[in-house]
């Protein structure tokens, strides 16, 4: 990165004050600020204190040995217990904790708090009959069906580590993941429902298991878990595969749970790294715990009465922290969905589920902006109170629609960033506190250090863009890389040594305000002429365009400028083609928007754009066609075809000038 910082170019004028009586229920309130900086750790120990612990701590936080931290040491804990079992002993077993809806409309199963117990207690008891002991790795690779969650919470009772890998990755990837955290079982289903057709998953188990065997031609891998969910035929080895329904059906219901260390290990997470070898995100029980618990009653404003959706996939992060682990713990209602966001369907399970907290990604609100709102505003969303949003910085022009269209102009939005590293929602608007601000994640939550600084780690001034960082450790934090130390401290602690800040990867700007706005990853900022530039921040300004439902940028190789912008926009079905000269009136609009460094080179009207299974845009495909080059791997693709769509507009939109 150059010595410029980023550049802090748009503005944003419209202000959204909390709903009056949001705002005099809220869960948190403005003191909490105060309260966290006068005491951080203090204010840590009141969100652990929500949970119920085997041991009470003897120690908050040993930062004793930076970057590794320690929280609630001497404290002991089980995830499991507090997600199901306390609820349970405090009389509400009968209440529904899962309203699971399948990919065909007429499979649904509701799963209380006490049965979620006992399906848990059973897959404990089994897990045990496999062999898996505290400390044991257990992969994890499944659709979205309640035995996913089951899954998770019978390794957190045991204490044994588990990894979960998206059901959409390869046989290599799900084999790396193994290997790398030296998995001994792995839980999976025959397959899962995707747009209505049965998509087979156990096949990629025995082959990823195949690839894991040792020069002596056996696996590490003791065991295979399957799950029975669409009836297709599966190859067998009976003396390593079982059957979900034989083994854990079978089971007691009775398993006493043991308490472990606040430190112990609770799951490893995996995700891209710049070397091309995953890197795996360690989380531990306590501190994660307690962050996601926290952050979800509070960022969420959870009320006992309130029916709560996180679209996320469990194979990601949110799903982990906002689907499963915050709210469970707190004791939620929640709805899980295994299908995609087809037109209409997620609206529709808004309406039958009486649905009040709504979270989801900026992608799938763009997706429904370009479907028109006559598909939403034909369903009864009334139920809704607050919306959230997850995944990448949103932009203004969703921000709105979003709030206009499914919040019905009444519910307040809380644009949240936060990472698969920190574990915990870390920066979002209070939805009973702040006036939330189109495309602005506003400032660090309660007992959140968070800033943006220069190259030389000195706070910016408001106004200007820069770098984010973290300046204070906090409970969910990643506590390492699984088996490997000092990548860790390479990779997120090298940047700023002195200062001892944890380095996002992301740009960011302070606001007039202070009010921090998020500029996605410093890979995704362009020199254009000497100016850096944010990809976001021209993404959202083509996506305030009337004709515009989603727009990605990339920065090609120019032999003038350095970096030139190249758009890729996808048009509103209202807009049809956008008629003869939208290029040049998109270029245009940029412009007024930005600046005239800011228009683009070329523009590209496509008809969709590269994303993964979880909705991200795969920028580095983009930037291939915009740089003429032979288009790289395209396996993580939700849809792979997309790019030859892409490439067959190659040409189209350049600029005259």
């Amino acid at each position: 990165m150059s010595e410029q910082t980023l550049s802090n170019l748009s503005r944003e004028e419209r202000r959204f004050e909390p709903p009056a009586d949001l705002a005099a229920d809220a869960n948190v309130k403005e003191e909490a600020y105060a309260r966290a900086d006068s005491d951080r750790e203090a204010f840590w120990a009141d969100a652990a204190d929500r949970l119920d612990w085997g041991q009470k701590w003897d120690q908050v936080l040993d930062w004793s040995n930076p970057p590794f931290a320690k929280w609630f040491v001497g404290g002991t804990i089980n995830a499991a217990v507090n997600c199901v079992d306390r609820h349970v002993d405090a009389g509400n077993g009968d209440k529904v904790a899962i309203h699971w809806v399948g990919e065909p409309d007429d499979d649904t199963r509701d799963i209380t708090y006490a049965q979620l117990k006992d399906e848990v207690s059973k897959a404990a008891n089994a897990l045990t009959d496999l062999g898996v002991k505290k400390g044991d790795r257990v992969a994890i690779y499944m659709p979205m069906i309640p035995e996913v969650v089951v899954a998770m919470l019978a390794c957190a009772r045991l204490g044994a580590p588990h990894t979960v890998v998206f059901g959409g990755f390869s046989a290599d990837a799900l084999a790396s993941r193994i290997t790398d955290c030296d998995a001994k079982v792995v839980i999976t289903s025959d397959g899962g429902y995707r747009r209505g057709a049965a998509s087979a998953l156990k096949p990629a188990v025995d082959e990823a298991v195949e690839k894991t065997a040792g020069p002596d031609g056996q696996s590490q891998v003791r065991h295979v878990l399957v799950v029975r969910r669409t009836g297709q035929d599966v190859d067998w080895d009976d003396d390593r595969d079982v059957w979900w329904h034989e083994a854990v059906d079978n089971a007691s219901a009775d398993h006493e749970a043991e308490m472990h260390d606040s430190e112990h290990p609770l799951f490893v997470m995996y995700t891209s790294g710049s070397t091309g070898k995953p890197k795996g995100i360690l989380h531990t029980t306590g501190g994660y715990l307690t962050g996601t618990s926290f952050t979800h009653w509070e960022v969420f404003d959870l009320k006992d009465d309130d029916v709560y959706w996180c679209t996320a996939d469990v194979g990601w992060i949110t799903g982990h922290s906002y689907m499963v682990y915050g709210p469970l713990a707190n004791g939620a209602t929640q709805v899980m969905y295994e299908g995609t966001p087809e037109k209409g369907r997620w609206w529709q399970i808004v309406q039958d589920y009486q649905v009040s907290i709504f979270y989801t990604a900026p992608t799938a609100i763009r997706t429904f902006m370009k479907q028109g709102r006559e598909i939403p505003d034909g369903y009864d969303m009334s139920s809704l109170r607050l919306l959230g949003s997850v995944g990448e910085p949103i932009n203004p022009e969703a921000y709105v629609w979003y709030r206009e269209v499914i919040g019905g102009d009444r519910c307040p939005v809380v644009d949240t960033w936060w990472q698969t590293e920190t574990g915990q929602i870390m920066i979002s608007p209070l939805p009973g506190v702040t006036a939330g601000k189109p495309g602005s994640a506003m400032k660090g939550l309660p007992g959140v250090g968070a800033d943006v600084v220069d190259d030389d780690g000195q706070s910016v001034p408001d106004g200007s863009g820069g770098y984010l960082v973290l300046t204070q450790p906090w409970p969910a934090m990643l506590r390492t890389l699984w088996g490997d130390d000092q990548r860790f401290k390479d990779t997120y602690w090298s940047r700023y040594p002195k200062q001892g800040f944890y380095f996002a990867g992301d740009g960011a700007k302070k606001d007039e305000d202070g009010d921090l706005w998020m500029l996605g990853r410093v890979d995704d900022v362009m020199n254009v002429s000497g100016h850096r530039l944010s990809t976001t921040e021209i993404e959202s300004a083509l996506v305030s365009h009337p004709k515009v439902a989603e727009a990605a940028v990339v920065g090609a190789a120019d032999e003038t400028t350095g970096q030139a912008v190249c758009a890729f926009v996808i048009l509103r079905e209202s807009a049809g083609d956008g008629g003869p000269d939208i290029v040049e009136e998109l270029r245009k609009h940029v412009q007024k928007e930005i600046g005239a460094i800011a228009k683009p080179r070329q523009i590209m009207v496509v008809p969709e754009l590269p994303k993964t299974r979880s909705g991200k845009i795969m920028r580095r495909l983009l930037k291939d066609v915009a740089e003429h080059r032979e288009v790289g791997d395209v396996t993580t693709l939700a849809d792979s075809t997309v790019m030859d769509l892409i490439k067959d507009k190659e040409g189209s939109g350049a600029a005259e000038d």
